[in-house]
């Protein structure tokens, strides 16, 4: 693997040396951070005070194009090292990369001018883009070019979330948000269909590893985006029987993959089970969204919590707790608190989908509080790791 000399990594910042560490700290700040102040908004405590496009728009926005898309950064900037040998973005460069995307953060939510916000908001996802093709293009590696095309459409969706903004137009950044979380989606199948399996074997000891099955990984991938499009036509926001198949298909396979993972021994081990959770959410969030295409009075909004909160917090805060100790330099056993941090993340997510139709509000500031402590639980055990130099004396 070719990476910077000894001397030159070392004379790095540590919170600059690779992506994963200012993109896994700022990401988690602004996601426990955002929902107490959405609730706040929500309760009128925030009075005339308005982010672009209202609190609404931006509680969408921020939560994936934000949180969601900086922990895309971070970890894809971190892996493509490995995955190809060169080095990965850091010093100068990554910590430039770090500020245009705080600049954008705080431009949402200061309100700034249309054509400013769109340039800072435009060039993070643009820039990773760009990073992650050109290093994958320079060992032609065409595995993970996929995932370049993912990013690309996620900039896409991005922009028309601006655009929807420029127009006053709510709906098309409703829009703008279903597209990209679906792309997300699209995301954690492909990752999570290749780290799971491997995590499990390495964590269980197994000898043999699940072999993938190529035509549910395509399938998986495709249907994903296909739906992503849908969304970006407009035509996944009213009942439809093709749609509820597509989504019933995406769902049993998601439960498919979940079956071939399966060890009874993952119980015990809390970086395994909170991974095999947050997809078991993804496969609820597929079938939930059938069974409302299919007529069930069934609120759809239920069913992309379910992806937002379950699935995607939740692979988030999974995979970050054990890529933070790998690329730190410490042993993959989580700290204090962490097997509490991942039940409540996956108790805000009953609470937002499930309890919230008997008790509305209670339920819905218990899902925040739950969210909010369990980001602030890894901040607080995983955020001096990430300002502190590896503790095996290595670079990174």
């Amino acid at each position: 693997m070719q990476v910077l000399d000894r001397r030159t990594a070392m004379s790095i910042t540590p919170l600059f040396r690779l992506a994963f560490r200012p993109f896994f700290l700022g990401a988690c700040l602004l996601g426990a951070l955002a929902i107490p102040l959405w609730l706040l908004a929500l309760s009128g405590a925030t009075g005339t005070w308005q982010p672009a496009g209202g609190w609404l728009a931006w509680h969408r926005h921020e939560l994936l194009f934000g949180f969601g898309l900086a922990i895309i950064a971070g970890f894809l900037l971190t892996a493509v090292q490995t995955w190809t040998g060169r080095p990965g973005l850091s010093g100068t460069p990554l910590a430039l990369l770090a500020a245009l995307w705080l600049a954008a953060r705080l431009g949402w939510l200061l309100d700034v001018p249309w054509p400013l916000l769109a340039v800072l908001e435009l060039s993070f996802p643009l820039a990773v883009a760009g990073v992650m093709g050109w290093t994958l293009w320079k060992v032609r590696q065409t595995r993970n070019y996929p995932i370049v095309l993912v990013l690309v459409l996620l900039a896409v969706a991005d922009g028309l979330s601006l655009y929807g903004l420029l127009r006053h137009d709510e709906g098309g950044q409703r829009l703008s948000v279903l597209t990209g979380l679906w792309l997300v989606a699209a995301m954690m199948g492909l990752i999570g269909g290749r780290v799971i399996p491997f995590f499990t074997q390495r964590g269980l000891g197994r000898i043999e590893p699940v072999k993938p099955w190529p035509w549910l990984d395509r399938l998986l991938l495709g249907g994903s985006i296909l739906v992503a499009l849908l969304y970006a036509s407009g035509l996944a926001l009213f009942p439809n029987l093709w749609t509820g198949a597509l989504f019933a298909a995406l769902g049993l396979s998601h439960l498919l993959r979940l079956g071939r993972w399966h060890d009874r021994g993952l119980w015990r081990v809390p970086l395994l089970w909170s991974l095999h959770l947050a997809y078991a959410w993804l496969a609820v969030a597929c079938l939930g969204m059938a069974l409302w295409h299919f007529g069930a009075p069934l609120n759809p909004s239920l069913a992309v919590h379910a992806l937002t909160i379950g699935a995607m917090a939740g692979l988030i805060l999974a995979m970050i707790a054990r890529v933070s100790l790998g690329h730190t330099g410490r042993p993959l056993q989580p700290p204090g608190g962490m097997t509490l941090a991942f039940a409540l993340l996956n108790l805000a997510c009953v609470c937002r989908v499930v309890l919230v139709l008997a008790w509305p509000v209670a339920a819905l500031w218990m899902a925040g509080l739950c969210w909010s402590v369990g980001l602030g639980l890894y901040l607080w055990r995983y955020g001096p790791m990430l300002l502190q130099a590896r503790v095996d004396g290595h670079p990174g």
